[in-house]
């Protein structure tokens, strides 16, 4: 019995070897941590359970019969983050470059069902060179079974995607279809061919960081969600994330103590909106005041800034959070704005998250590249997105909120639940000063008339009574009581059942 115990010993010590000590040393020397480093921080302390520590490739080929890793390039389990269930994998650099064999491949499948039979989410940690040539169509066939799965997990419990080394190849497909994907800065890139094939192809010279670093998913091509600038802050990042997010789309949202009153008056917000209507302000100090401890956890900080998405709690219960930003292109929506918030909008109804929305938006940004890039369908997904969403919306204009964008922000024509107004909002068609040019055409040249024109707009339409008397505004309330407003609204939303009619799926404009 002693012998058997002692060889148990040894296996486990060699597979948490993973390739070596000397392969270790190189990783650590690129700063970054192990496979089972990231998991024992991200987890809580001792929570980690492993499966499948010892098993092996089965190829033959290439010599490949000789070279044999326990674990072979990844590590799979479940543990805790304070104290609530998460499964895992963790692809390991230093066993056959992280890359992805059959034997592999069953091992981020069996998690993957075991998460989805036990409503938990799960995290992907990425640090690997793609498929395992050596296996040629098995490890092919191997992705294809971990993207069914991707598939079928989507909507019913969370999928977080960290890329944290090369990722690449049919590696970069299962975090594009889970629902966040974030990166480590200088450290992690994904693409799906590599420098060497574009030069090849298409004769560019790029390095991996211009290709795909997170440099350039963070702020131009919207694939990753955010970065970070090192494996611990990632990780770290990640635990908070995790905390603000339910189990599956049939658990309750996560609640937690909650020590800040939300009936405190907070009179400084009376004065956040500036007297030149065209003057911008920070939407995001109206966030950080509503919310609990001002702990926001934002979503592509970096990418379509005109619009700011992201998790805070109000009352100790997570709501998502969606407004118009008037410091970037004075908040309008464009197509890269409609897509982002959009893809949030529907990521919190599939888990039951509340959305709460501020409005400030001049409307849709025109121009022909706008036009040529497809605002219209780009537009129509975030309209979608919200006239499809049954989970509570609270929505609240703060000032401008012009045409179709008005309609699109959480109106309440889209199941819009308790529509509040600023004393300062401005609902009308589009701004006075186009209007009138419009309506008054005629008097164009006599600029004592158009004066009056103006003057005569902005005190019929320029302002939340012409939508409160006919019902669109619930009401129109003073912005120092904003945050207790909202609380209350979403306390009585709680209980709220509404359901679309049946369907196989929808068909958003994609």
């Amino acid at each position: 019995m002693k012998n058997v115990l002692l060889e148990l010993e040894e296996r486990r010590r060699k597979a948490r070897l993973g390739g070596g000590e000397a392969r270790i040393a190189a990783q650590h020397q690129k700063g970054k941590l192990t496979a089972r480093e990231r998991i024992e921080t991200f987890l809580d302390e001792g929570s980690f359970e492993e499966f499948d520590m010892f098993v092996e490739h089965r190829s033959i080929d290439f010599g490949m019969a000789d070279t044999k890793i326990s674990g072979d390039g990844v590590v799979t389990g479940w543990g805790t983050v304070n104290g609530r269930k998460v499964f895992l994998f963790a692809k390991d650099f230093t066993v056959f470059g992280g890359s992805l064999s059959e034997a592999h491949a069953e091992k981020v499948m069996k998690v993957q069902d075991m998460a989805l039979k036990n409503r938990a989410p799960i995290i992907g940690f990425y640090d690997a060179g793609g498929a395992r040539i050596q296996e040629g169509v098995a490890a092919l066939g191997g992705y294809a079974e971990i993207f069914q799965r991707n598939v079928l997990a989507s909507g019913v419990i969370p999928q977080i995607s960290v890329i944290m080394g090369p990722c690449a190849g049919g590696d970069v497909y299962s975090p594009a279809m889970t629902d966040f994907i974030f990166m480590v800065r200088d450290t992690s890139y994904m693409f799906v061919t590599g420098p060497d094939v574009v030069k090849t192809v298409t004769n560019e010279t790029v390095t991996a960081e211009e290709l795909g670093g997170a440099s350039i998913h963070t702020t131009k091509s919207s694939i990753a969600d955010g970065a970070y600038d090192n494996d611990v802050e990632a990780l770290l990042q990640m635990r908070r994330l995790v905390d603000l997010l339910p189990q599956s789309n049939t658990s309750e949202v996560p609640e937690i103590e909650n020590y800040q009153a939300v009936d405190d008056i907070d009179k400084s917000l009376d004065t956040l909106i500036p007297d030149n209507a065209n003057k911008p302000y920070d939407i995001k100090e109206l966030i950080l005041k509503v919310i609990d401890e001002g702990d926001f956890f934002e979503i592509q900080t970096s990418f379509a800034k005109n619009i700011v998405c992201g998790f805070g709690r109000v009352e100790g219960r997570t709501v998502g959070f969606v407004a118009n930003q008037p410091m970037v292109l004075a908040g309008v929506l464009d197509s890269d704005a409609s897509r982002k918030a959009a893809r949030f909008v529907r990521f919190c109804d599939c888990f039951n998250i509340p959305i709460v929305t501020f409005v400030d938006v001049p409307g849709f940004l025109p121009g022909t590249s706008q036009e040529y890039g497809g605002l219209i369908k780009h537009g129509a997904k975030l309209l979608f997105a919200y006239a499809e969403a049954t989970v509570p919306k609270v929505t609240v204009i703060t000032r401008k909120a012009y045409g179709g964008a008005y309609d699109v922000m959480a109106s309440k024509h889209l199941r819009g639940d308790i529509n509040y107004a600023w004393p300062t909002a401005q609902i009308a068609v589009m701004g006075a000063k186009g209007a009138v040019e419009i309506i008054f055409r005629k008097d164009m040249g006599d600029a004592d008339k158009i004066a009056d024109h103006t003057r005569m707009y902005e005190d019929r339409f320029l302002s939340p009574f012409v939508a409160a008397e006919r019902g669109y505004i619930d009401e129109v309330i003073m912005p120092h009581s904003t945050r207790k407003r909202i609380a209350r609204g979403l306390r009585m939303l709680r209980d709220k059942q509404l359901t679309n009619p049946w369907k196989k799926h929808d068909n958003i404009p994609l």
